[in-house]
């Protein structure tokens, strides 16, 4: 058994594939460890991507909402920026 293990241990393509195996997934400048975390920050960016799309999306409805109306406008602006009226004040609660 040993024998039969040890001719497989010692032919020249065994050696050839797991010296390849080896450089790959270590050594290689573009090794398998490196490849798996690249993939990893990709899923990450792709991700960024379609939340920053889907707010260009939400704000660009929003954006065609407040042009129509100028109700909705003077709300969007006393909400998001706290505008006022000159003979207004403001009264702003902070929860902590």
């Amino acid at each position: 058994m040993t024998k039969k293990v040890w001719t497989i241990v010692k032919n020249k393509y065994f050696l050839s594939t797991t010296f390849f195996l080896v450089w790959i997934t270590f050594f290689d400048g573009n090794n398998l460890i490196h490849q798996s975390q690249l993939r990893a920050e990709l899923n990450k960016v792709k991700k960024e991507r379609q939340f920053y799309l889907d707010e260009i999306e939400k704000d660009s409805r929003t954006y065609i909402d407040i042009q129509d109306n100028i109700e909705d406008l003077e709300k969007f602006g006393r909400e998001k920026y706290l505008m006022k009226r000159d003979n207004e004040d403001i009264f702003l609660i902070v929860y902590e």
